[in-house]
């Protein structure tokens, strides 16, 4: 059962400052935590029954697995330096270990069930797909990290940067049926962050029928959960927005289905 639809990070000293796991949030498919190291620091995730990304947000970290040892991957040091990030693919049974190599590394942990069917492997900015997405106040710029095409059991994972002022994932769209090929069924996890960090957006969730339909405000470092329903994204005038997509689900499709009520929208981006 749905916990609740956001999850505020920490300000705390842990490494962990923001987790959203299926024992805590009620989802099924899709596990989330974000992580922050300093200079010297090491964390290490176990992938168990899972599948890792692991996405170097900020910073420059060494990085081992049971097959990988790399002296150093990272190459933003700030994400709204808007370059393909590096990631690291990490299969079930194995670890990802990372050590910080610059004053604070910024790690974020994505999970799903896995069969164990591919090799970890790192995932470099060459291998990042970038788009333009959108049309006037409804643009965005895409980073496919880990899109459809490239091989995972269940993780679906890209980075969106939104100008400030303008709307994402808009028009509106739901995948929370299973019904292919016209509509998979997706949870799907947001990780927000602004520049300036005092920043905040809002989020709206809702279904068809109204029976979910919850206006949330968005601040840096939140998590917002999409178990089921539509879910658009307005960036506030002077903030842009960044987030983070973690989707899976039974089947690893993206279909997805738009609400007819806004769908007429496209016509303006032709």
């Amino acid at each position: 059962m749905l916990k609740k639809f956001i999850y505020n990070s920490s300000k705390t000293d842990s490494p962990s400052v923001v987790r959203v796991m299926p024992d805590e949030s009620g989802l099924e498919y899709v596990g989330f935590e974000v992580c922050k190291i300093q200079r010297g620091e090491t964390i290490k995730r176990e992938a168990n029954e899972n599948e890792i990304c692991a996405v170097i947000l900020s910073g420059k970290a060494k990085v081992r697995t049971k097959e990988i040892s790399l002296d150093s991957i990272g190459n933003r040091l700030d994400i709204f330096e808007k370059i393909p990030p590096y990631s690291l693919y990490v299969t079930k049974d194995d670890f990802c270990e990372l050590e910080a190599l610059t004053e604070m590394v910024e790690i974020a942990f994505c999970f799903s069930p896995s069969k164990g069917s591919f090799s970890s492997r790192l995932i470099e900015p060459k291998d990042v797909g970038v788009i333009e997405r959108g049309k006037g106040n409804m643009k965005r710029y895409v980073h496919n990290i880990l899109p459809e095409e490239k091989e995972a059991d269940g993780l679906l994972v890209v980075e969106v940067f939104t100008p400030e002022g303008n709307w994402s994932s808009y028009p509106p769209h739901k995948h929370d049926v299973l019904n292919l090929p016209e509509e998979s069924l997706l949870e799907e996890t947001y990780y927000h962050r602004m520049k300036p960090d005092q920043g905040f957006a809002f989020q709206r969730v809702y279904t068809d029928d109204l029976t979910t339909d919850e206006a949330l405000v968005i601040r840096d470092g939140d998590v917002v959960v999409v178990p089921y329903g539509y879910h658009p994204v307005a960036a506030s005038p002077g903030h842009d927005l960044y987030y983070l997509n973690v989707m899976a689900g039974p089947k690893r499709l993206w279909r997805f289905h738009n609400d007819q009520n806004h769908e007429w929208l496209f016509k303006s981006m032709e």
